[in-house]
């Protein structure tokens, strides 16, 4: 569910098993790797297949078994980003335990989960696999205000207030510019949406919105576009 917020689609978890040199028992690894593969069955049920699955014989760390997830970007690369650890060694070496319903003393084993490994590297695959062209919520400059003349320029910045307060993240561009030259600028460097704005649209109090790739411009209400545009915004986890 986490990678399909991010936009990634095929997914792939493998399950690696004890390797020749390892802690615990034998019993311990049978318990683990069993778990371990009920739940990769799970997964392929409630996915109805969308999730694949493989096994990887040996190729667990030496103080458990893991799932290891699996992301295929754009153009097919395959990266190795979370995982599910089962960990025997370091709860003991911590001198962690629980007492069980004999009043003894255990040790537990430990899980480790890290859904995106190292985010820096995370974010790394993610800006590749949308090419700079994030999603509305996932942008880091979401809108871009850009008055065709400068009489426009004080509703410019009254559409930015009220998109502010809506949650996005929005600038002006007040700048004495052709508005092609505006529009061109801000699409190179990936922002969504771009909002035209002009003498006619003040008066009117509506706005003209343009959509990175696309030559169509849409005309709305300011309130119509405020309403869209946040509920574009949310992130998925917040819908």
């Amino acid at each position: 569910a986490i990678y399909k917020d991010f936009g990634f689609e095929d997914i792939f978890i493998k399950l690696s098993t004890r390797p020749e040199k390892r802690v615990g028992s034998d019993e311990l690894w049978d318990k683990a790797e069993a778990a371990l593969s009920d739940v990769l069955e799970e997964v392929k049920r409630a996915s109805n297949g969308r999730v694949k699955t493989a096994l990887q014989p040996g190729e667990g760390a030496f103080y458990g078994p893991k799932l290891e997830y699996v992301l295929r970007d754009a153009i097919g690369r395959e990266w190795q980003c979370g995982t599910t650890q089962v960990d025997f060694n370091l709860a003991g070496r911590l001198g962690a335990f629980y007492i069980d319903e004999n009043s003894e003393k255990k040790t537990p084993v430990m899980i480790h989960r890290a859904m995106f490994g190292s985010l820096e590297r995370f974010t790394g695959i993610l800006i590749e696999n949308f090419a700079g062209h994030f999603p509305l919520w996932l942008a880091p400059l979401q809108v871009v205000v850009a008055p065709i003349v400068s009489d426009a320029n004080d509703y410019a910045l009254d559409v930015v207030e009220k998109l502010r307060a809506a949650g996005l993240r929005v600038e002006s561009d007040l700048r004495n510019e052709k508005i092609n030259y505006k529009v061109r600028e801000h699409s190179l460097a990936k922002v969504p949406v771009i909002v035209v704005v002009g003498k006619r649209e003040a008066e009117e109090r509506k706005v003209s919105i343009r959509r990175l790739g696309s030559q169509a411009q849409t005309v709305l209400t300011l309130d119509e576009a405020l309403a869209s545009l946040k509920d574009e915004a949310t992130p998925p986890d917040l819908r």
